[in-house]
C-alpha cells in the first residue's frame, strides 16, 4: 500500500506543529491541495514566527545551498515573483544584487563559486572592482582583489509572505492555536493524541515543522530523531545617512565571514557565523557583533561605531545540509518538514507544495519535474537504516 492509499484510508485531520514559515507554507499548500482537510496549526509561542522566521534577513538567492535546495528554490521562484492572484496586494521580492567580495588570498574561493553557479538560471558572474563600487559605493578598493555578483537576487518581505500564507489558511477554515506546546504525542490505531497543558488534540497525521525543535517533537511522538543541528547567526542594524542607500547592492565575504546590505534607511549587518546551539530563544553575543563590525569596517568606508538593534536566530541543518521533507518510514502518518538551514523563506513555496504533494498524492507533482529535484535527496529515509 503506497503513501497515498494510506492517507486516503485515514480521516483527514492534520496537525501542523510549528507556526514559522515552514508550518505556515505547509498549512497553506495543504488546503490549496485539498480544501476538505481539517488542519490545525499549533505553535508553542504566543506569536507565530517568533524564532527563526521573525529574525530572518531573507534573500532570494537561487545559487545557494545543496543541489536539492537549489531545485526547491527553482520550484519557488515563480510563486515569489508572481504571487497567485488574490493572495496578496504586495510584492514579495525587491531586486537586489548580491556581491561576493574577495582578497587575493581568497581567489580560489571565487573560482569555486563561479564553477558551482555556472549552470544557474542567472549564473554568478565576475565584475570589476570599479563596477562593484558603483553598486556598493562604500566598498574599500584597497585589499579587494575580485568580485562576483548574483544579479537575480532580491530581498524577501518575510512578514508579508508569512502573513499571506496565514491569512489564506484562516480564511479557508484553517485553525490556529498559539501558546500551545506539544508535550507528547501518542498513537492509538490510526489517530494521534497531541497532549498539551490544557487539552488533547486528536489528529490523523502530524506535520513536524518545528524548526530547531524538530527532533524534540519527533522524540515526544516516539519517532527516531534525524540529528538536526541548530546553528546561531547574529545580525544587527546600524544607521546610515546615505541618500541612495536603497539602490545599493549587498556585499558578502566570499567565505561568508560577514555580510552587509541596505534595510530601509539602515544597514543590516551580520557576522554570518554558524555556531552550534541547543534549541532555545537565542540571544546575541556582543563579541560576535564587535567582530562583524571590525570585518565590515576593514572592507568598507562605513566606519561603523554604534549599533541600533542586534539579535540572533537559529538556522537548523540536517547532517548532510539538505532538507528533510516527507513521511517517516517508521510511521507514515508522521511527516517531516525541517532542516531548511537558512533557506526556509525563499524555499517556502516549494517546500510547502512538496509536503502537500507527498501527503495528498504520495509523490512529487509535475511541478517539480523540471527542477531536477530527486525526492530521495530530501526524504527522511536517507537517515534510516536500510
Amino acid at each position: 500500500m503506497d503513501t497515498r492509499q494510506r492517507i486516503e484510508n485515514l480521516r483527514k485531520r492534520i496537525g501542523v506543529i510549528g507556526g514559522g514559515i515552514a508550518g505556515a507554507s505547509a498549512a497553506y499548500h495543504l488546503l490549496k491541495a485539498d480544501n476538505s482537510l481539517d488542519i490545525i496549526l499549533v505553535e508553542a509561542e504566543d506569536q507565530l514566527g517568533y524564532h527563526t522566521t521573525g529574525r530572518s534577513a531573507a534573500l532570494l538567492l537561487e545559487n545557494d545551498g545543496t543541489q536539492s535546495t537549489r531545485s526547491i528554490v527553482k520550484a519557488s521562484v515563480d510563486f515569489l515573483l508572481n504571487p497567485p492572484e488574490g493572495l496578496t496586494e504586495n510584492v514579495f521580492v525587491i531586486p537586489r544584487d548580491v556581491m561576493h567580495i574577495a582578497t587575493v588570498e581568497q581567489s580560489a574561493s571565487v573560482d569555486r563559486l563561479l564553477e558551482e553557479n555556472s549552470s544557474g538560471r542567472i549564473p554568478t558572474k565576475e565584475i570589476s572592482k570599479s563596477e562593484a563600487k558603483k553598486r556598493f559605493p562604500a566598498l574599500r578598493e584597497e585589499g579587494l582583489d575580485r568580485v562576483v555578483v548574483d544579479e537575480g537576487a532580491g530581498d524577501i518581505d518575510v512578514h508579508c509572505l508569512h502573513q499571506a500564507y496565514l491569512n489564506y489558511f484562516r480564511k479557508n477554515g484553517g485553525k490556529i492555536k498559539t501558546s500551545t506546546r506539544i508535550d507528547s504525542a501518542t498513537k492509538s490505531g490510526n489517530s494521534w493524541s497531541l497532549e498539551t497543558k490544557t487539552e488533547e488534540i486528536s489528529v490523523d497525521v502530524i506535520v513536524n515543522a518545528a524548526g530547531a525543535w524538530g527532533d524534540q517533537v519527533a522524540s515526544r511522538a516516539g519517532v527516531e530523531p534525524i540529528g538536526l543541528q541548530p546553528k546561531r547567526r547574529t545580525a544587527f542594524t546600524v544607521n546610515s545617512n546615505e541618500p541612495d542607500l536603497q539602490e545599493w547592492g549587498m556585499i558578502a565575504d566570499i567565505d561568508l565571514r560577514f555580510y552587509c546590505k541596505p534595510d530601509g534607511k539602515q544597514l543590516l549587518c551580520s557576522l554570518a557565523e554558524e555556531n552550534p546551539s541547543e534549541p532555545c530563544d537565542a540571544k546575541h553575543d556582543e563579541a560576535d557583533v564587535a567582530l562583524a563590525i571590525e570585518r565590515i569596517n576593514a572592507a568598507t568606508t562605513l566606519d561603523i561605531r554604534s549599533v541600533q538593534t542586534a539579535w540572533t536566530g537559529l538556522r537548523t541543518f540536517a547532517p548532510d545540509r539538505s532538507m528533510v521533507i516527507g513521511s517517516d518510514s517508521d510511521d507514515h502518518s508522521f511527516f517531516w518538514c525541517v532542516g531548511q538551514g537558512g533557506t526556509g523563506i525563499m524555499t517556502s513555496p516549494g517546500v510547502g507544495r512538496l509536503l502537500a504533494d507527498l501527503l495528498t498524492e504520495g509523490k512529487p507533482s509535475e511541478h517539480f519535474e523540471k527542477t531536477g529535484l530527486k525526492h530521495k535527496d530530501v526524504s527522511p529515509d536517507r537517515f534510516r537504516k536500510k
